[in-house]
């Protein structure tokens, strides 16, 4: 059964998304010197107007943005809609000495819904969020020798078991690459606030949220479904290189003029 076509999740179709995109994207300088990562054009679109697209595609109405540096400029290029997506921005002042798990922080009085949050350096195939549109599912993809960071395991059941910190060190079980894309029931979101709450507390503002996720999954008070990318196009820009390599999986966009459009509509 195609659990899309038919509805199979019925009424649980996220349609909130949450981006974080606060960091300087030092490594890919001089293209992040007067804009932010987000902005940077692959193969002339720049990979938040690809994620834009996407989210609209998959009929997402509300987005929030964590912004930090340069927040100006996404702010001048998104505006408060597109099309039928209401955009809404946190700014986080503290961008430069904080990381991604105060980012995701900062999100959580102003989204009390199930939602999907996304990475700002992600370049993928809209169909890839099909099955990442409904609750409590976590992005993957099988570990390759090109790849680095966090990685996971997964049971035979598809459930995460375990959280990885990135190394170089060999190991003999199966692993995946995060691929930095979860989905989140409102059960689950008031749980990774209250352990939020309490890293914050604490003073550890310059960690990754992985880091909580992996504690809530060794202890079960988090679960994700994992959903495979696997042969699937989508990259990871952090890099030159990496926006070369992406450049390759995403060919040049053909653009049709406003007027066309309204033509042959």
């Amino acid at each position: 059964m195609n659990i899309n076509s038919d509805n199979y999740y019925g009424d649980n179709r996220i349609s909130t998304a949450l981006l974080l995109a606060a960091g300087t994207g030092s490594r890919l300088f001089p293209l992040t010197k007067s804009s932010p990562k987000c902005l940077t054009l692959v193969n002339e679109t720049s990979i938040l107007e690809r994620l834009i697209n996407n989210l609209k595609k998959q009929g997402f109405k509300r987005l929030v943005i964590v912004t930090g540096y340069k927040n100006e400029c996404i702010m001048d290029f998104l505006g408060s809609n597109s099309g039928d997506l209401h955009i809404e921005y946190i700014h986080s002042p503290l961008y430069r000495t904080t990381n991604n798990i105060y980012s995701l922080w900062m999100a959580r009085n102003i989204i009390n819904e199930p939602f999907v949050l996304f990475e700002s350096d992600l370049v993928l195939n809209t169909s890839l969020l099909d099955e990442m549109v409904f609750p409590d599912k976590m992005a993957v993809a099988r570990m390759q020798p090109w790849l680095n960071g966090t990685t996971v395991s997964i049971s035979k059941q598809n459930q995460i078991t375990k959280f990885h910190k990135g190394t170089t060190d060999t190991y003999t079980d199966i692993r995946y690459k995060t691929v930095n894309i979860y989905s989140f029931s409102l059960l689950s979101w008031r749980a990774i606030v209250k352990k939020l709450n309490q890293y914050i507390a604490m003073g550890s503002v310059n960690c990754y949220y992985e880091t909580v996720f992996s504690e809530m999954i060794d202890n079960k008070t988090l679960s994700f479904e994992s959903v495979s990318f696997d042969h699937q196009p989508w990259y990871e820009i952090d890099t030159m290189n990496d926006l070369s390599e992406t450049e390759k999986l995403f060919p040049l966009e053909l653009k049709i003029p406003i007027k066309l459009k309204e033509i042959y509509a």
